[in-house]
């Protein structure tokens, strides 16, 4: 009797054991979104795309720049000499000299920005050294390209602008021409911005050139140059998905100790397993709990039998 008395109570808790794992709805753990890329950014102080013609109808192409960076990086030279074949004697040609020039371009995850500066700098072309194209007091842009923020340009032309040696007020109403008799026309465009929903760009001044100075074997220079350029680009942030993955990595929790959990109606226990996967262990869960029972209703029948003999 002392036998049957001791697998009572070890029946009874695993045949309960097993009701209350069927009740009990099991934990999840899920791994976090996907991070989103870098934003792009990129400075120039000066660019230029110009057209040489020489005296004896030969074409040189003069394409440089000044400070040009990409994120991350600064550069802070201020000045630029190029040497073209049969100009001004093959000695290099100062196209650019400033007392500040300086370009800076910045990216991460949550903001890209640009930014070039120029200060007391005049600008030289072939054929013309001792008279500048332009002198500018100082110019300068920025873009600024922040996740999910709408990307900002500015740009800006402050004190004096000097062109073929002529003081010229510049306007926002469209381009300001400078013409110089015997020498060339000079078409200046005054602070251009340009910007979308993921980028902007923004260049201080844009000079569209055209002169014919028929010295130092030179007949005439046609092109454009772009001072103070800033653009960016607005970092890919990480979209949040409305539906799960096709094949999400889930995978349950391990519990190391003890709990409680509290039981719930029939009708309960089948919304949880359908809203948490009850999945194809389920009948064999429920088969193994139904032999359980059965195991301790028999021992318990058992036990009364022995009691009442």
């Amino acid at each position: 009797m002392n036998s049957h008395t001791f697998r009572l109570p070890a029946a009874v808790l695993l045949a309960t054991g097993a009701v209350a794992l069927l009740t009990a709805p099991p934990a999840f753990a899920t791994g976090g979104g996907a991070t989103g890329g870098e934003g792009k950014a990129g400075a120039v102080v000066l660019r230029a795309g110009l057209d040489v013609g020489l005296l004896n109808t030969v074409h040189v192409p003069l394409k440089t720049t000044l400070n040009e960076v990409s994120a991350p990086a600064t550069a802070e030279k201020t000045a630029l000499t190029v040497t073209l074949d049969g100009v001004e004697g093959n000695k290099p040609v100062s196209v650019l000299r400033a007392d500040v020039a300086t370009s800076k371009a910045t990216a991460d995850k949550t903001r890209a920005e640009a930014e070039a500066n120029l200060a007391k700098a005049s600008v030289h072309v072939p054929g013309l050294p001792l008279l500048s194209l332009i002198e500018v007091e100082k110019v300068t842009s920025k873009a600024v390209c922040e996740a999910g923020k709408k990307p900002v340009a500015s740009a800006n032309v402050l004190g004096t602008v000097t062109a073929l040696g002529k003081k010229v007020t510049l306007s926002a109403g469209g381009p300001t021409k400078v013409e110089v008799p015997g020498v060339g026309r000079i078409d200046l465009e005054l602070s251009g911005t340009e910007t979308t929903s993921t980028t902007a760009a923004a260049a201080a001044l844009r000079l569209k050139i055209a002169v014919n100075p028929l010295n130092l074997n030179v007949a005439k220079v046609d092109g454009e140059i772009v001072l103070a350029e800033a653009h960016c680009e607005s970092p890919a942030g990480a979209a949040p998905s409305s539906a799960p993955p096709a094949n999400p990595d889930i995978k349950p929790q391990t519990a190391s100790g003890t709990g409680t959990g509290s039981a719930t109606s029939g009708g309960t226990t089948g919304a949880n397993l359908a809203e948490t996967g009850g999945g194809s262990l389920t009948p064999y869960v429920a088969g193994g709990a139904l032999t359980l029972l059965a195991i301790g209703g028999g021992a318990l029948l058992l036990t009364r039998r022995g009691r009442a003999s």
